[in-house]
This record gives structure tokens, sequence and C-alpha cells, in this order.
């Protein structure tokens, strides 16, 4: 190439430049001028614009996530209902409110019978606004001007007597509490003022929304249980609105102020689940409150769903079973104090919660109804009786005390300074089986002296170190007794245990007349023993699934799978023992269940149980009051359990009766012939693996595996 072609190139990158300039000053020019014209020949009408429109963020309801049981069926639904909603414009006086209330009172009915004394203070102030030329007398002309205007608030309240505030008609009142609705909101946000609001209140507050300034309608969502009070109190319930104690834990978590929460149970307990996200909408509107335009800023979701664990058509059995066992044993002669019984039902392989259910006895205007109680199976707490011996036996075995074949000779006991004590019949010399199957408290007395290192001779001391009671509260714990259960609800109760270490309450608590425990540690236990000595935490929510139509169900987000908590530390072959043990006491001639379980098809195994126990209920007058706790606790089939359950009847008049037999019977007949009837899975069970007989089809990679081998 030749210089002077490198001269020609060089002769057109000035050119370039100039022009690169050139054009970017002329769009820069472009640019100030346009913004000039903004700013000086139009910027006072943006302004004013500005100034005449409002963008206002409204969080509308979504409805919460359902709950359905393992098979499907709703238990948990939403139902839309109408609602009158306010919107408090920055700025807005109360004079402004009192306008609006008055002016809505003439369209809605507003209820005035729960108004009480603890509205005296709103009252007061609702007196101060209606009547201002009054509200002047309430101070002198000196106090007015040497008082700060709080000091002469408080002043004026402290002033206002009940006859000042009596003066109220009842359409007065209705204003005062549509009033403070309104007052109850924050700028820029809905607060519900009146819900369930019939078709006509909402058809003619919605003609009339140009004159109430704030005010619209909307759709919100209500609870529909459509079980009634079945499981009830497990399912919880949903507040009207946040709990002033919580307020502001939950106004800091993003909730408005006329939020519906979780209060208990389920719904307190997957909350975070349950709740969903709002629909976020954006209204333009101009200082007279009308809307100018609106956008969706976020679509919003319901909650997503609950799948239970339980089975809901063998909670209903079960429960209906309990109130006919217990109102037929209240009308035994002499059972005034018992008022409850429960039921734990349970996969013992799993962990999942199968039925769950308690029910009392209450009088109401001199009847007697019955109630749901079945928190009461987690969060009340009774000495079992004999129903513990299974934990005793291997306590025994595992520190030496005694070995699978051991005899003891049963006799009555007399240690100094305490009474005779025996079990209910002399049984002479008998090995750890028959005292599983006849109930032998006195072997399970003798067991308990041997690991203590003790010497028993008749009328003397016994002696018996404390830590004792550590060592065999250790063992009882890996069954779940004396211990939470790990159950995924809140307020679960832990039993008591006794602080008294005298060497005869070792011996009671040997036969479960000392600690307290709960009937779903009862439940826990048994499974325990049942799956081979694999401690399971109980589940009650198995799935949570993504929210769909109602046509169809979500995907899963999150599957609770089954959780061993731990492995007792005993021999395998031990706990196989006290299976058999169990077995007897249900199958065999002279178990103390026999009669009630020795035709049952499903071959079932367990232990009852018999506590003598003071009263400590409801009717404070009969504190100390000797009655009896009446427990079983079982499983079926013997050799590849699929359900395990606890019977608990507190503070019977009468160790004879068999309340608690006749109830374990009947669920677990209720159980498999529910089974039986579901036995063919159907279209939507077979595509979906949904397991009917009521155990999981979950496979983990923990050693829950194992026990379902």
């Amino acid at each position: 190439m030749t210089n002077h072609d490198n001269t020609k190139k060089k002769s057109h990158i000035p050119f370039r430049l100039n022009f690169l300039f050139f054009s970017v000053f002329l769009l820069f020019s472009i640019v100030i001028l346009r913004l000039g014209v903004v700013q000086i020949v139009n910027g006072e009408e943006y302004t004013k614009e500005l100034e005449r429109t409002e963008n206002i963020i409204v969080e509308n309801p979504v409805p919460r996530g359902k709950i359905y049981d393992r098979k499907w069926r709703t238990i948990v639904d939403n139902e839309p209902v109408n609602a009158i909603v306010y919107s408090r414009m920055p700025g807005t006086s109360h004079e402004e409110r009192l306008k609006v209330a008055t002016q809505l009172a003439k369209y809605i009915e507003m209820p005035i019978n729960d108004i009480s004394e603890k509205d005296e203070r709103d009252l007061k102030d609702y007196w101060l606004i209606k009547f201002p030329e009054k509200a002047k007398e309430k101070y002198t002309e000196k106090e007015f001007k040497e008082l700060e205007d709080n000091e002469l608030y408080k002043l004026q309240l402290k002033r206002i007597t009940k006859e000042d505030i009596s003066v109220f008609t009842p359409e007065e009142l209705e204003v005062f509490k549509i009033k403070r609705e309104l007052d109850r909101g924050y700028d820029l946000t809905l607060n519900i003022v009146k819900d369930h609001v019939s078709q006509t209140e909402f058809a003619v507050v919605s003609e009339h929304l140009s004159e109430l300034p704030g005010i619209d309608i909307m759709t919100n969502w209500d609870r529909k249980y459509n079980y009634g009070t079945t499981f009830q109190t497990i399912l919880g319930n949903v507040t009207q609105g946040l709990p002033a104690e919580k307020i502001d834990y939950y106004l800091a978590r993003d909730y408005s102020r006329n939020d519906r929460i979780g209060a208990s149970y389920i719904e307190q307990q997957y909350e975070d689940v349950l709740r969903g996200s709002k629909e976020k909408v954006k209204f333009i509107k101009d200082k007279s409150g009308n809307i100018l335009d609106t956008e969706v800023v976020s679509e919003g979701e319901r909650g997503q769903d609950l799948i239970l664990t339980l089975d809901m058509e063998l909670q209903k059995k079960v429960e209906q079973i309990i109130e006919e066992e217990l109102m037929k044993a209240k009308k035994t002669v002499g059972n005034y104090l018992m008022d409850r019984a429960f039921v734990v039902m349970m996969n013992p392989k799993t962990g999942e919660i199968l039925s769950l259910a308690g029910k009392q006895l209450v009088t109401n205007n001199g009847k007697l109804e019955v109630q749901d109680f079945a928190i009461g199976t987690m969060t009340s707490q009774y000495e079992m009786g004999s129903a513990v011996k299974g934990a005793t036996i291997l306590t025994g075995y595992q520190t030496g005390a005694i070995k699978p074949g051991t005899f003891l000779y049963d006799e009555p006991l007399q240690i100094k300074g305490t009474k005779l004590t025996g079990s209910y019949t002399r049984m002479g010399s008998i090995n750890d089986l028959t005292a599983l199957k006849k109930s032998s408290n006195v072997y399970m007395f003798k067991t308990t002296i041997n690991m203590a290192n003790a010497v028993y001779r008749y009328n003397e001391p016994l002696n018996i170190q404390p830590k004792y009671f550590d060592m065999m509260r250790y063992y009882f714990s890996q069954f779940g007794l004396g211990v939470k259960t790990g159950i995924d609800l809140p307020n679960e109760a832990s039993g008591y245990i006794g602080k008294e270490t005298r060497p005869g309450l070792l011996l009671f608590m040997s036969i479960g007349q000392y600690d307290s425990y709960t009937p779903l540690q009862m439940a826990q236990y048994v499974s325990t023993i049942a799956n081979g000595g694999y401690r399971m935490k109980p589940i009650i929510v198995k799935e949570i699934r993504k929210p769909t139509n109602d046509t169809e169900m979500g995907n899963v987000q999150y599957e609770f799978k089954p959780d061993v908590l731990n492995k007792v530390d005993m021999d395998e072959k031990y706990v196989k023992r006290v299976q058999e043990g169990f077995r007897q006491v249900y199958q065999e001639s002279g178990g103390t269940a026999y009669a009630y379980f020795g035709n049952a098809p499903y071959s079932p195994a367990g232990k009852t149980g018999t506590a003598q126990s003071q009263y400590y209920g409801p009717k404070r007058e009969y504190y100390g009051a000797s009655t009896y706790n009446l427990s079983l606790v079982g499983y079926a089939p013997f050799d590849n359990p699929e359900v395990a359950f606890s019977v608990v009847v507190p503070w019977v008049s009468s160790d004879k009766h068999p309340i608690n037999k006749y109830i374990g019977r009947r669920i677990m007949d209720a159980y498999f012939e529910l089974k039986k009837s579901e036995a063919t899975p159907s279209t939507e069970d077979q595509q979906t693996g949904n397991d009917t007989s009521g155990n999981t089809t979950a496979n983990t990679n923990t050693e829950a595996e194992n026990i379902q081998q």
C-alpha cells in the first residue's frame, strides 16, 4: 500500500469525528429543550396532575389452604363471604370518619348487643367527638391554659361519667361501632368493617360508594368444616383479625390487622403454609376518592394444602364409640367423676396418626353434653397402671435383674411402714410371660428390687438408692414414656415425673402408679414394642401440596417421611419376648384381655392397665377422691402390625368396669371393617399409589425401612 492511500484514509477521520460530536451535541440540545418545556411550560400542569392523583397498593385476601385426610376427603375448606372494607386516606380526621360512619349506618345493621364495660374507653372518645361543647365543660379555663393537649385529653376522659356515655341511642351506638372499625385501620390499608354482609346490604352499599369515601366491598373467606366438630380441637381455629397480644409480631411479618391467622394446633402450626400470598392491586384515585385506574401488581395465590395422615371415616367411628361408651358408663352408679376418654391409633411402622380422639362430658343447663377433647390425648397425663409393664420387663432384661424365662414367686410383700401389697390374686411361681399375661404386680416389684440391687425381707425397710429412679426412667424414655413424642403439633405435654424417691415409689413406678403419661405417649410406647424397638415420631401431616383447582390435587411440595427417634437400647430377642407376652394377654385363656379379644380375627396383642389414682379434675370439691384410671394398649396383626392404639379412661369409680376394653375392641373392629370395605382401590388410588389400607407407601433411607420389611 502507498503513502498516498494512507494519507487519504487519515483525511476522512476528522470529518467523521466532527460529525459524531455534532450529532451528540444536537441530541443533548433536544433533550435539554424538552426538559425545559416540561419543567417551565407544563411543569405547573404536571404538578397539579400529580397532586390530583394517588397510587394506593391494596392487598386483597386469598383463601387459606385446604386440609384433607389421607384418602383426600376434604376436612377443611373455604367459603366466600361478602365484606365491607375501609381504606383510610392519609390525613383523614375523626370528624370525616364519623361522617362516613353515620352515612354507612343507614345502609347496614351493626350488632350492638356485644358492647360491654370493656368498651367504656372507646365510648368516651366517641362522646368527646359527638359532644364537643359539653367536652369543654370537663375542664376549667385555668386548666385549659396550664395543661398540654395530651394532659387535657386525659383529664377529660377521667371526668366523663357513666351517665354521660349512657345517653347514646341504639342508632348512635351502631355509628360508634362502625367508626371504631374505621379508626382501627392504617392509612392506605384495607380494614374489614363488617363481615358476613347480607346480599341486600352488599347491593345497597355498592350503589352508594360514591358518597362513602374510603368504603369498598369485597369477597372474604371463612373456614368451612365439612365434618362439623369431629377432630375440631386438633384442627384448631382461625382468628377474625390479629390477636392483640401478638399484633406487633404479625405486623412485622407483613400481615394486616384484619387478617385471619391460625390460632391453635394444625391451623397455627402450619400458618406459614396455609396463609397463601395476597393479591396486590394498585388503585389510582383522585383526591375525592374516585378510582381513575387499577392495575394488578401481583397475582395472589391461596395457601398450600395439607394432607393429613388421619382417616376421617375411622375418626368419626372412633369418636362415636367413645361417646357411646362414655354415656353408658356414666349411667353406672358411682361414676360421678368420670368425664373423659381418649383413643390414639397410629401405624407403628411409620408413626402416622390414623385417629386422635378424645371426648369430655360437660353439664350445660342441667343437660349432659359431649364435647370434643382430642387435644387431651397430648396435653393431659395420667397414671396408666399395668399397661406399662412391658417397659418394666424389658428394663429388667437389660439391667440383668431377670432373664427371659426367670421364675419369681408371686406373694404379697410387706415393707416396713407400708401396707401389705400384692397382685389381685396369689399366682405362686410364675415366669415373665405369665407375669405379663396375668398382670402380676409382685413380679414387677421383685424385678425392680433386683434391678436396684436391694434385698427384700418381710416387714423390714427396703434400701433403694435414688439413682435407680433415673435408671428406670432412662429405659422407659426409650419407648416415649415421660418424654415428648415429637408430634408436629404445639403444646404437647411430657407427662409428670414424681419428685420423691422413697423406695416404695420405685416399685409403684414399675406398675404404672407413680409417674404419669399422656395417651399419645402410650400409643408411641406400644408401637415401639410392636415394630421391634423403633421409637417413631408421630406424624399428623403427611404431605404439603401446591394449591390447584377443585378438580385435581396439586403437586407434592413436601412429604413428611417416617422418622425414627431412637432404637431402644435392648437386645432384639428381649423385645420379641415381650411381644409374645402381649400376645398371650389378648389371645390365651387367662390373659387379662382374652375375654374381650380372644375371638378377634385380626390376631391382636397388647396390655391392660388399671391404676389407683386420686382425682384432680375440674370438680375441685372432690380433689383427692380415690378413683381408677383404666388403660389399654395394643396392636394388630401380631406378626405384622399395621395399627397400634392406646385407650385411656381416667377417674372411673370402680376397677371392675371394662370401659377401656369395650372401647378397645370396638375401635379395632372398626379399623379392620373399614379396611375390608376399602380393600378394592379406586382408579385414582391406583394412579397415585395411594394406599387405601391406611399404610404409608413412602420409602425412606432411614431405619424405618427396616421396620417395614
